[in-house]
């Protein structure tokens, strides 16, 4: 029997100063760092395995959400100009 793994929301944090990306997974202290994207989230893979070595599935498991709705705003629109 196959256990359904959740869909979880990964945040990929652009370094604005030395180029690359950070990854991470808000609901565990897991991240990963790379380049691009794509090499962030094979070094989250580590961080998340070694998360899980550490604390085990069940507890790895039970600290995840499912992924809420992102959206990108301009911040000028979220504060007054006055």
């Amino acid at each position: 029997m196959t256990t359904l793994l959740p869909i979880i929301a990964i945040e990929f944090i652009p370094d604005p100063v030395h180029g690359g990306f950070t990854a991470h997974v808000p609901d565990i202290p897991a991240y990963g760092e790379g380049k691009t994207e794509e090499e962030a989230l094979e070094d989250l893979k580590v961080g998340i395995q070694a998360f899980i070595e550490e604390n085990g599935i069940d507890a790895t498991l039970a600290r995840l959400n499912s992924p809420t709705k992102l959206k990108t705003m301009n911040f000028g629109d979220l504060v007054s100009h006055g």
